[in-house]
């Protein structure tokens, strides 16, 4: 029988990873078995850890039983590709709509119309793609951060003694160290 105290805690398994590709395996291994994006959390970035603890941390590994460090959702990569086309789309199909109602609103003729909406659509794109761009450094600033502490915080989730030993057996069969379960109170 679970007691009101074994509800009110949470389950979860930790490891630190070397690089970003095992943490990808690993990841992807974990929603293949089951595991919803839901259950897996990520270190946040160095400044919000160090915002909301009020200390620079040296090492990752003393931020994995923390309750308090500040933790960030999964996304994939493709779904940091899917965003990083869709500024770049979104920017070249609103600088083209723009360019052509201006251009047929003064009564531009057909071939104006072509020529500025390539010519805004080329600027939008390069702005997006600037964007985009951007986004990519952040992602691999964040990463390199954590790697110079250590490594790649992944926490996962879980509910029962089977899934806590299935996140542990993938965990360390994609390289993951320190792979341990610890309990933490709910709404910590």
């Amino acid at each position: 029988m679970v007691t009101d105290e074994e509800r009110r805690q949470i389950r979860e398994v930790v490891g630190v990873f070397s690089d970003p590709e095992t943490l990808q395996e690993a990841i992807d291994d974990l929603m293949s078995s089951g595991f919803d994006r839901a259950e897996i959390s990520l270190l946040a970035s160095e400044e919000t850890v160090d915002e909301k603890l009020g200390h620079i941390y040296k090492k990752v590994t003393e931020l994995e039983d923390d309750a308090a460090v500040p933790r960030t959702c999964y996304v994939s990569q493709e779904s940091m590709g899917d965003a990083e086309g869709g500024i770049i789309g979104g920017l070249i199909y609103v600088g083209v709509g723009a360019t052509v109602s201006a251009i047929f609103a003064s009564g531009g003729a057909l071939a104006t119309v072509i020529a500025g909406a390539a010519l805004a659509g080329g600027t939008a794109g390069l702005i997006g793609t600037a964007l985009a761009r951007l986004i990519g450094e952040h992602h691999s600033k964040y990463l390199q951060e954590q790697l110079q502490h250590g490594g790649l915080l992944l926490w996962v989730r879980t509910w029962d003694a089977e899934r806590e030993k299935k996140a542990k057996e993938i965990l360390s069969k994609h390289s993951g160290r320190d792979v341990h379960a610890h309990t933490e109170p709910v709404g910590a």
